[in-house]
């Protein structure tokens, strides 16, 4: 049996990579001997590292662009590259495959229709190879274009679907709304295979002496990439004065602060940016020279997920926009602090049962971060909690495999724009 993942995996988000190796992993223990391959929806084939890269001047020239402009350019660009390059690279990968899951991430979200062109596109390859198709665990923003959401509802209608699941109840409903008036079957609902992390990498034992500073982990995001993702809203604070007066706050109440990112460039662009300033210690007075140190740390660039999970599981607390560092941080039982930027990582909160620590930075003053933290490393994670959530997480794939094995098997395979079936059992929401 070879099955087909399509998602982003080779983004430099390594967030993405790492929730598409967990959901990989997973399937070969629910499917003994399969084979699993991925195709990435930018047709890349491989973990780029960090050098440079274009995203950050072409996300800051966009927004500057009257609208009717930026929807011309972007498209005329997608198009291109959909039709020369993703096409053929999605046509060739699917040689020898039975089926197809579209998964996980937030991939039907409409930032300048990036993923509806993508995903229609990658979809009507497979449409055109008649494989079954299962969407498990993906997020979804309502936030849609109107030629987003034709795109988006063609391409799910055109597929053979067997199954699908959405991470969250505001995906789920959005879902409900957005697609299923157009024919599209029901979504239930199914866990991040982030939180199967801890499952499946497995980073080295890291022993703390008591006398050693308490290590946060301090994921630094863009202003840039928030309010790209947020609808061009512009943040309501300053991103640079914040985390530097964060982490001078953190380090005055005797904290060793990790400066980290997920890999995104326009976010490792804003750490080199900064990131040095963060590092230097306030003068005693304004006459005297910027020079002494504080314990501060800019962590080096990861090259893989493998590298950003080691990191975050050698951290005491996790503070970060970015969800997936979040979740990694859950799944290995350190608590993490959320940053609110885009509704996905405040239902992640609610899913884990701590709503008590997501916050907007525009409410974390120096003092009040602080103070949270020293809760949160306090409070701890309810590992009788994150031990259901993650049982719940492995037997939601593990009834996706049952659906896929099935249609497989099936001598009457499903044919493109189905009747709506049933959606996959639902799951309770954690307490």
């Amino acid at each position: 049996m070879k099955i087909a993942l399509l998602n982003v995996k080779f983004s430099p988000n390594l967030g993405d990579g790492l929730l598409s190796e967990c959901l990989e992993r997973e399937l070969a223990v629910a499917l003994p001997g399969v084979e699993v391959i991925v195709i990435d929806l930018a047709g890349r084939s491989h973990y780029r590292g960090h050098g440079p890269s274009r995203r950050g001047p072409v996300i800051a020239l966009l927004e500057v662009l009257p609208r009717w402009a930026r929807r011309h350019a972007v498209r005329v660009a997608l198009a291109a590259l959909v039709q020369f390059r993703l096409r053929r690279h999605v046509r060739d990968r699917l040689a020898g495959v039975d089926a197809v899951i579209v998964g996980g991430g937030n991939l039907l979200s409409d930032s300048d229709l990036n993923f509806p062109m993508k995903l229609a596109g990658a979809l009507g390859e497979v449409a055109r190879a008649r494989l079954p198709v299962a969407v498990h665990a993906v997020g979804v923003n309502r936030r849609w274009s109107r030629t987003g959401h034709q795109l988006f509802v063609r391409a799910l209608r055109s597929a053979a679907l067997v199954a699908a699941t959405v991470r969250d109840k505001r995906s789920q409903q959005a879902w409900r709304d957005l697609l299923e008036p157009h024919g599209v079957p029901a979504a239930g609902l199914a866990g991040d295979p982030g939180l199967l992390a801890r499952c499946h990498f497995d980073p080295p034992t890291r022993v703390v002496p008591t006398a050693n500073p308490i290590m946060v982990g301090l994921c630094v995001t863009s202003p840039l990439a928030v309010r790209y993702h947020a609808g061009g809203q512009p943040p309501t604070v300053d991103f640079a004065a914040w985390y530097q007066a964060s982490t001078r706050a953190l380090v005055a109440a005797g904290m060793h602060v990790l400066l980290f990112t997920n890999g995104s460039p326009e976010d490792r662009a804003f750490l080199a940016r900064h990131g040095p300033e963060w590092c230097i210690a306030p003068p005693p007075d304004r006459s005297a020279p910027p020079s002494s140190s504080i314990p501060v740390t800019i962590v080096p660039a990861f090259t893989t997920p493998d590298e950003l999970v080691n990191f975050i599981a050698g951290c005491d607390v996790i503070i970060a926009h970015r969800m997936h560092a979040c979740i990694v941080a859950h799944s290995f039982a350190i608590p993490a602090i959320g940053l609110k930027w885009d509704v996905k990582l405040e239902s992640f909160f609610a899913l884990a049962g701590r709503e008590a620590f997501i916050a907007d930075c525009a409410d974390l003053d120096p003092a009040t971060l602080t103070a949270l933290t020293c809760r949160a490393l306090a409070t701890g994670v309810d590992h009788e909690k994150l031990d259901r959530l993650i049982a719940m997480t492995r037997a939601d794939i593990a009834r996706l495999a049952d659906r896929i094995a099935m249609a497989i098997g099936s001598s009457a395979m499903p044919c493109p724009t189905p009747a709506p079936q049933d959606p996959a059992p639902a799951r309770r929401a954690m307490p």
